[in-house]
């Protein structure tokens, strides 16, 4: 493991005052072992730098948030006017703010890249099982900060996502009730509410600055993964973390940081939602309630359960589904079953984690839509019947909806009439004795005249004519079902591979799979260290 490699140095106090505190408090000493002499894998790219982007994040978010602290006002009718008071009368506000908000959706994309890195490299297997569970704490965490965070403004989408996810805890068995009262701090959303969520969020914060520091402790006794997945084998496969591995996260870093202030300076709303702007309306819903970005994955699998399973109904199925995404990260570790880390040899398993990307990319446009919205436009159709000849005909009309329908079937009954189409036909058995067809209800139907002379059976075929022309429709119009393809039923599709990746393609392809083979240059130490430390 790379954390057995040796140090590639040692502490030495340079002056009188160094060697004292490090007799007596060796922080001197625990942060040149971290952060100087620290062995790191040559060949990390730059995917291993958002671990040091994520650092960033959440220093400025904790600075920023305790700044915004001191002005925020956690009133339900004043929590909105400090927000905007700060941005407009505090000084540097303006940028303040931003730099708050915009914060949390930096922070996101970091965790999330950082997080797919981790699956692609196998950054999650043994030695690093607990490394990997630390992480999705604090993912977890971040979760719940950032939605507690989101209500604060207490604008329209703040008040109505805190109602929503709050009743959904309420679906939870037995606490669920309790849990969501707890959070409440009564019956409805409401004052004591904004101060509980208040109040956790500007705890957890460092709550996760907690974790962060077993995160950075668990990897520096695991060692860090590399892209091939193979441990460092001698001190000769390793550099010091600095100044290799630092210049290169400064540069990544300030990469980032210019994107991060692209969106402050230019786009500060872009990743927001216009809907926060107005206050909180307890009596008017929005027309879409939508979550910030980076949770639109999970609530579109929230979504996506739209109907009983068993004696599970629809809501606690959905929330279930949306926990247990998030909860199956826990346990990857031991559902991928293959002995090779990295994705790079695993040329099957490779594509499928491709695709569990672009199903991550979609949930989250899912989640933001209408879950009603129609992606394949539904066709209306209609098997028309009618009497030609005396037999029933059909033909079957489509339209792109039931307006256009109408007028299509409008159109065709004209064109019949006009080539003299009938429900009824006629057929004179003989001189006094006729056979009349005609549709009731789509089905043909006879009737037989019977009449003393010729002119009498005219007459009585007339009146049967009229008969039937009051009783039954001209047509028999028989609607299909539409074919429909909603943004629910692709959310199913998309969250039934979303598990189906974890529970199934990991577990079976670690087994089945052939690994590519790893080139000796890789496999062996660079340098003869390892076999002669043997």
């Amino acid at each position: 493991m790379s954390g057995h490699i040796p140090s590639h140095g040692t502490y030495t106090p340079a002056s009188g005052f160094t060697r004292w505190l490090d007799k007596r408090l060796p922080i001197l000493r625990l942060a040149h072992d971290s952060f100087v002499a620290y062995p790191t894998p040559r060949n990390l790219n730059y995917w291993w730098t958002f671990g040091a982007m994520l650092s960033l994040c959440l220093v400025v978010q904790i600075v920023t948030g305790i700044v915004l602290a001191m002005h925020y006002v956690p009133h339900v009718d004043l929590a909105m006017e400090s927000v905007q008071r700060f941005k407009r009368d505090v000084p540097f506000g303006w940028l303040i703010q931003p730099i708050h908000a915009v914060g949390a959706s930096m922070f996101f994309l970091a965790v999330y890249i950082h997080m797919f890195r981790g699956l692609y490299y196998g950054s999650y297997k043994a030695p690093r099982e607990l490394l990997w569970i630390l992480g999705c704490v604090i993912y977890l965490l971040m979760v719940a900060t950032g939605f507690l965070g989101y209500t604060l403004p207490w604008g329209q989408m703040s008040f109505w996502a805190a109602t929503v996810i709050t009743n959904l805890i309420g679906a939870l068995p037995i606490v669920g009730e309790s849990i969501k009262h707890w959070l409440m701090g009564g019956f409805a959303i409401d004052q004591p509410t904004l101060n509980r969520f208040f109040s956790l969020h500007y705890l957890l914060p460092f709550v996760i600055a907690g974790v962060v520091a077993l995160h950075v402790w668990a990897l520096h006794e695991a060692g860090q993964n590399n892209p091939t997945g193979v441990d460092p084998k001698s001190q000769g496969d390793t550099v010091p973390f600095t100044p290799h591995a630092t210049m290169k996260d400064l540069f990544a870093t300030s990469l980032f940081l210019i994107l991060f202030a692209t969106f402050v300076f230019f786009m500060p709303d872009a990743l927001g939602h216009a809907d926060n702007y107005i206050p909180a309306n307890a009596l008017q819903t929005p027309p879409e309630i939508v979550p910030e970005w980076y949770l639109l994955p999970f609530y579109a699998i929230l979504r996506a359960v739209d109907f009983n399973i068993g004696p599970i109904d629809s809501k606690l199925g959905g929330v279930l589904a949306m926990f247990a995404s998030i909860g199956i990260l826990f346990v990857l570790p031991w559902l991928d079953t293959s002995k090779v880390r990295s994705m790079r040899y695993r040329p099957i398993a490779r594509q499928f984690f491709l695709i569990f990307v672009v199903v991550c990319l979609i949930l989250g446009w899912c989640g933001g839509q209408n879950p009603n919205k129609l992606i394949v436009p539904a066709t209306y159709s209609a098997t028309m019947n009618w009497v030609e000849g005396g037999t029933v005909s059909q033909s079957t009309l489509t339209a792109a909806s039931p307006e256009l329908f109408a007028e299509a079937e409008a159109a065709r009954r004209a064109e019949l009439a006009e080539q003299g189409a009938s429900m009824v036909f006629v057929e004179r058995l003989s001189g006094t004795e006729a056979s009349v067809v005609s549709v009731a209800g789509g089905s043909p139907q006879t009737r037989t005249l019977t009449a003393p002379s010729g002119e009498e059976l005219e007459a009585h075929i007339t009146e049967a004519k009229g008969e039937i022309g009051q009783a039954a429709p001209f047509f028999r119009v028989e609607r299909n079902t539409p074919f429909t393809f909603t943004v629910t039923r692709l959310s199913q599709i998309l969250t039934l591979y979303y598990f189906l990746f974890f529970l199934v393609i990991l577990p079976v392809l670690g087994l089945r799979e052939t690994p590519g083979r790893v080139p000796d240059t890789i496999a062996k130490p660079i340098s003869g260290e390892a076999k002669q430390g043997a």
